[in-house]
């Protein structure tokens, strides 16, 4: 067996595997299907300080190799989170991550605060592609001003790890990647969805309530592979690759382009064992070329 331990600053992992925020619920609900506490990691579902009723239907849409989603960030907010949903999961034996979601800095901050308090929640992704409603609904991640300002306040409330999730809706990822591990970030995770749209012909309509949506799943990897190649050569910071993984060769990918660790999003709608696959798929990649560890695949890309 090789060893499938990794670190993301302060937070160790018993191995590179973790599912995306707003694919895998809580985790307790995939617990029917498989052993959750063998994931290195579960991003539970976006969380805001204020309970959110998501978008109106329809909000999602399936298009070839991915789908579309526009679901808004519906949840009960942080306070029924730390009250019913915590109780739930704080002791399942693994990292229980929270993805923390805003539409201004001060909501943002608010969120961080209430989700420190719990002690079994190590760390948080912070959500930063989400609208700055007091910017005119600009994106937070999509200008180095708008990443900084958020991760600088959220860094001065969060004592844990703090993960930011870049979005790809930019020119240069890099530029935001530096930007926010100058602020303090812990580590990166990226990519975030594509905008995207799908249009109904016959209705002669958007598919979509919200026009647009955010695209995810196999079509989005190429596009994601090579952002965390070129954002592993730009920050010293661990980064957490996602978009379009589906099986452990997808993820010996990303770790060979620079990626620490792993997360798999939209996959776990189709088979959701797929986690589990791709952790025995990597120790028997590491076993068959030699590696002790798969510590040394990071980066271990030939160019």
């Amino acid at each position: 067996m090789a060893e499938l331990n990794v670190n993301i600053g302060n937070l160790k992992l018993k191995n590179p595997v973790m599912t995306a925020s707003g694919t895998f619920g809580y985790g307790i609900e995939y617990a029917d299907f498989m052993d959750i506490s063998r994931l290195g990691g579960i991003f539970v579902k976006g969380t805001t300080i204020q309970p959110r009723e998501g978008n109106p239907y329809p909000r999602m849409a399936e298009t070839p190799a991915g789908m579309l989603n526009a679901v808004g960030l519906q949840n009960k907010g942080a306070d029924y989170f730390a009250e019913h949903i915590y109780p739930q999961i704080k002791d399942i034996d693994t990292n229980m991550i929270v993805n923390v979601s805003g539409s201004s800095v001060e909501t943002y901050v608010e969120c961080a605060e209430r989700i420190a308090e719990l002690e079994r929640i190590p760390a948080i992704e912070l959500n930063i592609s989400c609208p700055n409603v007091k910017q005119g609904g600009m994106a937070f991640g999509v200008t180095c001003s708008g990443a900084s300002e958020v991760v600088r306040a959220v860094r001065k409330v969060y004592p844990k790890t703090l993960i930011v999730k870049l979005s790809p809706n930019v020119t240069d990822i890099t530029e935001i990647a530096r930007a926010v591990e100058a602020e303090g970030a812990d580590a990166v995770s990226l990519i975030n969805t594509m905008l995207g749209m799908a249009i109904d012909a016959e209705k002669r309509r958007p598919v979509l309530s919200t026009i647009t949506g955010g695209l995810s799943g196999p079509c989005v990897k190429p596009v994601a592979l090579r952002m965390v190649w070129q954002t592993s050569k730009a920050v010293q910071i661990p980064i957490i690759g996602l978009g379009g993984i589906s099986s452990w060769k997808d993820a010996v990918e990303f770790m060979l382009a620079g990626a620490t660790a792993i997360q798999i999003g939209t996959y776990n709608f189709v088979d959701p064992t797929v986690s589990i696959q791709v952790i025995d798929g990597l120790n028997d990649y590491c076993e068959r070329h030699g590696f002790k560890s798969v510590r040394e695949i990071i980066g271990a890309l030939e160019v």
